[in-house]
């Protein structure tokens, strides 16, 4: 197991759980009768559904990996442990859906299993059902987990039969494997210690490659620096604020999620001459400051948020860096606000281009260090690398199905930090723009409510927008 990857088991806590998750909502298929969700459940556990290489993995520690987080094949899954069937009380409101969730996604995984769950929930308002799954970021981190839940469905309504989310491959171009191929054997202990030694080295020969390029990584952490200090702009590490969100964290969880259309956004974007993601970060923008208002917490420096940003493709574990963008909070017009989140994000991009991929990912590496210090307890009072983690994840295009029932919509779910108690995370779909919002339960009181205020900036840019080009309609 890679350090990138061991690092989410070594800092994992009850205070810190360290997976991510989607809550994913279905409308039953028409003419499904009562038992449609259990019949289902019970199709998915049988003994006939297999189980892909990926979530047989089980991680392991001890001689035969010389002390270090290895993976090792479980070869004897308890299916019925990790497909589970709940509903939830009537009238099934999304309320009490969201109660639901929150209350699962606080909970660690069982590191004596495979590090996932899959969970069906029936009863949910409006003729529907509820997937919620989680999985362990050390196995894969929240991009490749969406990519992995998009391949699993299909665009053809009609498609029946299909292969369960922990039967599909997750690697690019890589596809279920027949029912009843068996998974790779364990690999034992000299085996392991010899992948581990392997791993070993290769790691090794990364560091020196990154040492050999110190000549080109220097300058340009020395320019990344100057920059932020003479051109405003540009967001450097440790320069956000300390706000109410910037506290030790619990393990309990809050989660809200809402849908918006896509077409609002566009139409924002079109008008100001900006992008879609400039458009959700200002609504974030001006959700937390409406929030932080609330509760007489809005500090007079802007607040400073980290987005990811895929340094390769590796189809599993984690390979992520990230920039870093002032959301200009401190600024009470949205449209001069909006203009600051542009240019900032602008200069944090154009700080990477021209770059070789080894300097990328030294800069990205300082940028996310706050992330990994996040990890590590007793850390928040100096971890204010930045405030929070805003994620844009595109997602698929097309309306999507699973079993005859459509995906009425897909939430991403992520991980709260020490010192960073809030997440948001946003994810495309169809003609529709989902955000999820997590936060740590005692730190983030009242979080429903930034749903509201989110809906309220959107509204704040519209009119922007409309002021921008008042002849576009």
């Amino acid at each position: 197991m890679s350090f990138r990857d061991a690092m989410f088991l070594l800092a994992e806590s009850r205070e810190r759980p360290t997976h991510v998750g989607s809550l994913m909502l279905f409308d039953r298929p028409e003419g499904a009768g009562p038992d449609y969700l259990a019949d289902l459940h019970r199709q998915l556990v049988s003994g006939d559904v297999d189980i892909a290489p990926l979530f047989r993995r089980r991680a392991t520690r001890g001689l035969s990996t010389l002390g270090q987080w290895a993976w090792t094949t479980d070869d004897d899954v308890d299916i019925e442990y990790h497909v589970r069937l709940s509903a939830l009380p009537r009238p099934g409101r999304i309320r009490e859906l969201l109660e639901l969730v929150s209350r699962l996604h606080g909970s660690l995984l069982d590191r004596h299993r495979p590090l996932w769950e899959f969970h069906l929930i029936e009863g949910v308002e409006g003729d529907r059902f509820a997937v919620y799954s989680k999985i362990h970021h050390a196995m894969m981190d929240g991009v490749r987990a969406m990519r992995h839940l998009e391949k699993a469905l299909s665009t053809d309504p009609e498609e029946r039969d299909m292969a369960p989310f922990w039967a599909v491959d997750p690697r690019p171009g890589r596809s279920s494997r027949p029912v009843g191929e068996k998974a790779p054997a364990p690999t034992g202990t000299l085996g392991a210690a010899r992948e581990y030694v392997g791993g070993a080295l290769r790691t090794a020969g990364t560091l020196a490659e990154t040492v050999g390029q110190g000549l080109n990584v220097g300058p340009a952490l020395v320019s990344s620096l100057y920059r932020g200090l003479v051109e405003h702009d540009l967001a450097l590490p440790f320069e956000a604020p300390p706000t109410m969100l910037n506290v030790p964290i619990t393990g309990a969880r809050r989660f809200a999620a809402q849908s918006w259309p896509l077409k609002r956004i566009q139409r924002v974007r079109e008008r100001t001459g900006t992008t879609v993601n400039d458009v959700m970060l200002a609504m974030s923008a001006g959700a937390l400051r409406h929030y932080l208002e609330a509760h007489d917490g809005l500090p007079e420096k802007p607040l400073v948020a980290a987005l990811p940003v895929a340094l390769e493709d590796s189809g599993s574990g984690n390979a992520l860096g990230a920039i870093l963008v002032n959301l200009a909070t401190d600024e009470p017009d949205p449209a001069e606000r909006l203009r600051k989140i542009r240019q900032s994000g602008l200069a944090a991009k154009e700080n990477l281009q021209g770059r070789d991929p080894m300097t990328i990912a030294a800069l990205s590496a300082v940028v996310a260090a706050p992330i990994g210090l996040g990890l590590v307890p007793g850390t928040s009072a100096i971890n204010q690398g930045f405030n929070l983690i805003i994620s844009n994840v595109p997602g698929p295009k097309d309306p999507l199905y699973w079993e005859g029932a459509k995906l009425d919509g897909i939430y991403p779910i992520s991980v709260p930090l020490d010192g960073q108690a809030l997440n948001i995370t946003v994810m495309s779909y169809a003609d529709d723009m989902e955000i999820g919002v997590t936060g740590d339960r005692r730190a983030v009181p009242h979080l429903q409510h930034l749903l509201g205020y989110l809906e309220d900036a959107l509204v704040e840019l519209e009119a922007v927008a409309d002021a921008a080009d008042p002849a576009a309609d």
